[in-house]
């Protein structure tokens, strides 16, 4: 048995192990005790409580029913309508007032949860069909917004938020902030390393043909 062999065996398992593990998840957050702790600290409901949702969603993404991806792949060509739907849904959660009302409305936070599991979803239907070109218009808007926001969050002189401190509010716009420019840096390497290897594989490619066409009469 090959490495290779090891490795599609290891990916086929997880990707049947991904709705489970994304139901498991999403009983976890939903236990009291780990949802009051989450969301007693803002910097913890939304850089980690925010997050682990949407994973549940793009883990929950693959195992949709047939009929649905399709039904959304009609509607969703180049992952444009995925990802605009998840910059402005992630624009909404990150209002301050949103994020209050969460804490006392059960409605909101219910609205909460399935729009970060939808975003979740979105982005693991959307990103490969968006491409390089694409996803780099939806980061260039997403990004930039939330560092504006973290740096509103850590300069701001007044609570934004009323359920949560001041230092707690700056700490988060910190965490923000450094979000921002954490995932920015990953997507370039990953557009420098892409590029590369298109390079390389129209390098290989290229001597194949010019031999081809020279053997031509």
């Amino acid at each position: 048995m090959t490495m290779r062999s090891i490795l599609r065996g290891g990916q086929r398992l997880w990707r049947s192990w991904n709705p489970h593990a994304a139901a498991a998840l999403l009983l976890l957050l939903a236990l009291p005790p780990a949802r009051h702790f989450l969301e007693a600290s803002m910097t913890r409901h939304m850089l980690v409580q925010f997050p682990l949702l949407a994973l549940a969603g793009f883990l929950l993404a693959p195992k949709l029913p047939l009929q649905w991806r399709t039904a959304v792949d009609r509607w969703n060509g180049y992952g444009i309508t995925g990802l605009f739907a998840t910059a402005l849904m992630l624009a909404i959660l990150m209002i301050p007032r949103v994020l209050d009302l969460a804490l006392v409305d059960g409605r909101i936070e219910l609205a909460k949860w399935l729009a970060l599991v939808l975003c979740g979803a979105a982005v693991r239907l959307s990103w490969q069909p968006a491409g390089l070109l694409v996803q780099g218009f939806f980061l260039g808007n997403v990004l930039p917004m939330t560092a504006v926001v973290g740096y509103l969050f850590e300069s701001s002189p007044t609570r934004v938020c009323n359920a949560y401190l001041l230092d707690d509010q700056a700490g988060l716009g910190r965490g923000l902030v450094g979000l921002t420019l954490a995932t920015g840096l990953l997507w370039f390497g990953h557009l420098i390393v892409t590029l590369m290897q298109r390079e390389a594989q129209a390098l290989r490619t290229a001597p194949a043909d010019d031999s081809a066409e020279s053997s031509v009469p």
